[in-house]
């Protein structure tokens, strides 16, 4: 069964169009890179996927159920903006995890946090923006979860940084789960990908693996997406 299966998927404000007729079907053990513009409808996306926003019509199912109760027990989910409360402790928000998590692993988080030098017992308040997004992104990867939503994860850090984010994707997530990363920075982060899926305007314009790309057009995903784009 897909992970992710999504029919005629839109979103509506009124007559704004944030995601139009979107139908996907995604496997598991995947690493797929949502790409697009600003404003192309890749957050509304993972908003739908992750249940905080409603369809306006159309159906999507995360490992065979409606987004809700059930799909947050094997979603795990990092949205684009900080959202940790900053008085708060790094080893007292790992704590909370660990209870409200089942598949939360505090060893593997702590482990992470030792790699970037981070002290578990620094408050949110002291650290620098970049540092917050990177607990984040550690809390949400000591998750055993089956689907991956990664919004934006190296929007917000130094070039320097991007590549241990990347490294701490891809060495940690479960390999038979799937991994969705949103960004517009294709170039940093498609050495990591197997798929793409190219969204415009709310549309999909293209769904391919990388290796179909690199094979039979001959150019790299940044070099595909600036000709789709006309960045």
């Amino acid at each position: 069964m897909p992970i992710l299966e999504c029919s005629g998927l839109s979103k509506y404000y009124g007559a704004k169009r944030a995601l139009d007729n979107v139908s996907l079907s995604l496997e598991r053990g995947r690493i797929v890179g949502l790409l697009g513009p600003n404003g192309s409808g890749k957050s509304t996306f993972i908003k739908l996927c992750n249940n905080l926003l409603t369809p306006t019509s159309g159906t999507l199912l995360i490992g065979g159920n409606a987004p809700g109760v059930k799909t947050k027990q094997i979603v795990s989910y990092l949205p684009e903006h900080t959202y940790l409360n900053d008085w708060m402790r790094v080893e007292d928000i790992i704590g909370f995890f660990c209870d409200f998590y089942t598949d939360f692993d505090s060893k593997k988080a702590y482990e992470m946090l030792a790699n970037l030098r981070i002290n578990p017992k620094d408050r949110l308040k002291t650290l620098s923006k970049g540092t917050k997004e990177k607990v984040q992104l550690i809390l949400v990867m000591a998750r055993q979860a089956q689907l991956y939503l990664l919004d934006e994860p190296i929007g917000g850090v130094d070039p320097a940084a991007r590549d241990y984010i990347l490294n701490t994707i891809i060495s940690n997530y479960n390999p038979e789960a799937t991994v969705i990363i949103s960004t517009h920075l294709i170039s940093d982060i498609e050495r990591v990908l197997d798929d793409v899926i190219f969204l415009k305007d709310g549309e999909i314009v293209m769904t391919a693996s990388v290796d179909d790309i690199r094979e039979n057009k001959g150019v790299s995903v940044d070099a595909l997406f600036r000709e789709v784009f006309k960045c």
